[in-house]
């Protein structure tokens, strides 16, 4: 599909797109770029690609298609810095698990000529890396594109067939719808396990102790995610502002209403809340035997 691919961050998604591309066989060269030396270092060592530079500007020279996989609040600042590199006729794309801020710093430093084709793969792990990646991280799961009005649909073809060939699915959707359904879907559980993380750890050392060393299947499985790259989820939360606030709200609104039935002693109304949201659970589960992949509470870049 193209002779050279350039992914910007080397971490768990960009390695996993880079063995993807590789075993799938989507590109002739693939370029490593990474703003940490160690990172460069790693990714020689493992030998996942063609060319690995420290140099972002650089390694963007001469690719048909350049894949920002770095926390959100990057996107822009590297943007900038490798627009004059970009090759006219060049597609830019990346990862974000944010849409609407996204656009918004990287648009203005697009130069002409080239595209932008916003997208979001909804997969991932905890685990951090450039030896975390896993070549068939998207098989069967969802990519979330969004593309700004003057994006071209020649360049939205380009991208979906690159993600159908690593086995996703493809959406297409607005925006800020996107960044509303994510919010509830992946940034609020994100929140929720961090929290419930530090609240443990704020309480007394006896007690934190035990907590911990008891950790029954729920407290583990649940607070898996909150392992997930800081940098990431921090411009995540920030660079989703309205969103965030927005559910939070609705979700506090929720809470309340919960904590005030146990107060009462009010157990019809837990029971049916329970009973109505065992049943969302169970669609979930159907779709993913359906084979889409369930949604549970994994890292997947929001």
């Amino acid at each position: 599909m193209f002779n050279q691919v350039t992914i910007i961050g080397f971490g768990h998604i960009g390695s996993s797109i880079a063995k993807a591309l590789r075993y799938n066989e989507l590109c002739k060269r693939i370029v490593a770029a990474d703003a940490s030396p160690s990172v460069c270092e790693k990714v020689v060592e493992i030998g996942l690609v063609d060319e690995v530079y420290n140099d972002l500007a650089k390694a963007v020279q001469g690719s048909e298609l350049v894949i920002l996989c770095i926390p959100v609040g990057a996107m822009g600042i590297v943007t900038e810095h490798i627009a004059p590199a970009l090759e006219e006729g060049a597609i830019l794309t990346d990862v974000g698990s944010v849409k609407m801020s996204v656009i918004d710093t990287v648009t203005p430093f697009l130069p002409d000529g080239v595209d932008f084709v916003p997208a979001h793969p909804l997969a991932g792990t905890e685990n951090s890396g450039p030896e975390s990646g896993i070549f068939n991280l998207f098989e069967k799961r969802w990519c979330l594109l969004t593309p700004t009005p003057e994006t071209s649909i020649k360049a939205v073809e380009h991208v979906t067939k690159l993600w159908e060939g690593m086995g996703a699915r493809i959406d297409i959707m607005s925006p800020k719808h996107h960044d509303l359904v994510l919010g509830l879907t992946s940034h609020l559980p994100h929140l929720i396990a961090y929290t419930i993380v530090d609240t443990a750890n704020s309480l007394e050392d006896d007690l934190k102790g035990e907590v911990i060393k008891y950790s029954a299947s729920g407290f583990r499985g649940f607070t898996r995610i909150a392992a997930s790259d800081p940098t990431m989820w921090r411009d995540v939360f920030l660079n989703n502002r309205e969103a965030m606030l927005e559910v939070l709200q609705h979700f506090a609104e929720d809470l309340t209403v919960m904590q005030k039935a146990i107060r009462k002693g009010d157990g019809d109304y837990l029971f049916d809340v329970f009973s109505r949201t065992r049943a969302i659970r169970r669609e979930v589960i159907e779709l993913g035997e359906a084979g889409v992949p369930a949604p549970g509470l994994e890292d997947d870049r929001g």
